[in-house]
């Protein structure tokens, strides 16, 4: 199942059908030069996303919306942190998971240093 195995599930039904629709293609000549069987297509025609589906995808909005309110400087734990205060049950590894698919990278904070070394201030 190559290529079509990684594309969105509703992408992959939709182009199945547009080609009954549009050019009169079956859905088995369809399915079969996609490399997908004729029951997944009959399964995910119908299918909607699972509550577990649901609450991942508002999780990671949830993650991406307090990454980028932070302006990108903040890590996996201080996104924890925020998001357990606003009510989420979710560990630490889960929103550093989460962020790795994403991309997210926190950036770190650059202190401003003074020129004059501690040891010979006086």
């Amino acid at each position: 199942m190559g290529e079509v195995a990684v594309a969105d599930p509703a992408s992959v039904v939709g182009v199945i059908s547009d080609f009954r629709t549009e050019h009169g293609i079956s859905h088995r000549v369809s399915c079969r030069a996609l490399g997908v069987s004729e029951s997944w297509f009959y399964k995910h025609r119908t299918r909607r996303p699972t509550r577990r589906e649901l609450r991942r995808q508002h999780l990671f909005e949830a993650v991406k919306g307090e990454f980028d309110t932070s302006g990108g400087t903040y890590g996996s734990p201080k996104i924890w942190i925020r998001l357990v205060r606003q009510g989420w049950r979710v560990s630490v590894n889960t929103i550093a998971k989460i962020m790795a698919e994403l991309g997210l990278v926190a950036r770190k904070v650059r202190r401003r240093r003074g020129l004059t070394p501690l040891h010979s201030a006086g």
